[in-house]
């Protein structure tokens, strides 16, 4: 079976993402996704399965990274982050570097990982989930209240945060492993060759793929053939982001998201977010969820314990505290802070780029999808007991009014 890795990874992967997302969704009232990562979790355990080669599985993984990047760019709305910019640009960046310098305060004080390691492992919890959060909102029907699209805004700096911090990753990693001869004006070049590379591929993706891309998706979607529309999206955002890494130097995920981001303005974006989305989420969540080590929580129950508590107290209290610094209502600051108390795309993403540049080793992955499997999960009562602490403290200040 070694000549067939890729298709016996695939019978795996797929095989339990069906049964295991059923299950969450029916039983446990759990996003789908939860199930998709227990499956990958389970194919550790369970015996008889086809095999699966772990080489396959990370480039397995490298494509579902790619088409939730393009996802996210496809409904990256610069319109949205406007109309809540007062609370979503200081906002979002200044939680996100609070929990970052709390985490890795707590990598290095408590486990002792050295400086590089301890940022990276920092930023990759400092964000959420934009899959999550979006699907949560849509529950609760509040993507189109005010305090949805506060959070939706909120999120939107987070990505856009978390796509500058892949770009500064390479010249960051080159720091990190330099000798004493690296100095600071050496780094601070390497920055900005990156991002001069970064800046040369947005502008042609602006110029050329904001012509070509939605006249691509016209022209297709004028064949009536549903095939060849989710072929050309599936084409658009694996080879757009290869030619990113392979000609600018680039990463994958920054390529998939501008390319979505441009095809965002097409009116046939719903469409195509639609024909990704599935395929992405199962790709990226079952795939990653074969990346965990089970044994993580055997041997590093207070690690993980301590990373849920980052991730789900410390992001929620600082977000709250902010939005209500900024003079927004506690209602709106508590559904952003309840909502981003869990980790997702983002934080793989940022791990596996660790891992590739060598900042960390691959141990860390385990232990972010430990708590992202925790997380996730806990998410929507962190959302209820939110709602609920909102709806208590606004009949008090009632009460206390009519006295």
């Amino acid at each position: 079976m070694d000549d067939y890795s890729l298709i016996t990874s695939l019978v795996t992967g797929f095989g339990l993402a069906l049964p295991f997302g059923y299950v969450a969704e029916k039983f446990f009232r759990a996003p789908a996704l939860v199930g998709y990562i227990l499956a990958g979790l389970a194919a550790s355990v369970l015996p008889g399965l086809p095999p699966v080669n772990p080489k396959m599985i990370e480039q397995l993984a490298e494509i579902g990274v790619m088409l939730l990047m393009f996802g996210v760019g496809l409904n990256f709305s610069v319109h949205d982050l406007v109309r809540v910019k007062g609370v979503a640009i200081p906002g979002a960046p200044t939680q996100m570097v609070i929990a970052a310098s709390l985490a890795a305060c707590v990598a290095m004080g408590f486990w002792h990982w050295d400086f590089g390691a301890a940022v990276l492992f920092g930023f990759s919890i400092a964000g959420a989930s934009t899959v999550v959060v979006t699907k949560a909102l849509e529950l609760r029907k509040l993507t189109n209240e005010m305090n949805g699209q506060a959070t939706l805004g909120w999120l939107v700096m987070e990505d856009l945060v978390s796509v500058i911090l892949l770009v500064c990753l390479p010249p960051f990693a080159a720091a990190v492993h330099g000798d004493q001869t690296v100095s600071l004006l050496g780094v601070l070049l390497d920055i900005v060759k990156t991002l001069a590379w970064a800046a040369v591929f947005v502008s042609l993706m602006m110029v050329v793929g904001r012509k070509l891309l939605p006249l691509m998706l016209r022209e297709v979607a004028r064949t009536g053939s549903r095939e060849l529309f989710t072929l050309s999206v599936l084409g658009a955002a694996i080879v757009i982001a290869y030619g990113a890494g392979a000609i600018f130097d680039v990463s994958f995920a920054l390529g998939a998201f501008l390319a979505g981001m441009v095809m965002q303005e097409s009116r046939f974006a719903h469409r195509a977010d639609e024909d990704k989305a599935f395929i992405a989420t199962v790709y990226k969540y079952a795939f990653v969820g074969l990346m965990l080590d089970w044994h993580v929580f055997l041997e590093k129950p207070l690690e993980i314990f301590l990373v849920v508590l980052i991730i789900m107290v410390g992001k929620m209290t600082f977000s709250t505290t902010i939005v209500v610094l900024l003079r927004w209502p506690l209602d709106t600051a508590l559904t952003i802070g309840s909502s981003i108390g869990q980790i997702g795309e983002f934080s793989y993403i940022l791990a596996g780029q660790g891992i590739a540049l060598k900042l960390v080793d691959a141990s860390i992955m385990s232990v972010i999808v430990a708590a992202s499997i925790m997380t996730i999960a806990l998410n929507p009562l962190l959302f209820l007991a939110a709602l609920a602490l909102c709806f208590d403290l606004t009949l008090f200040i009632t009460v206390l009014t009519l006295f």
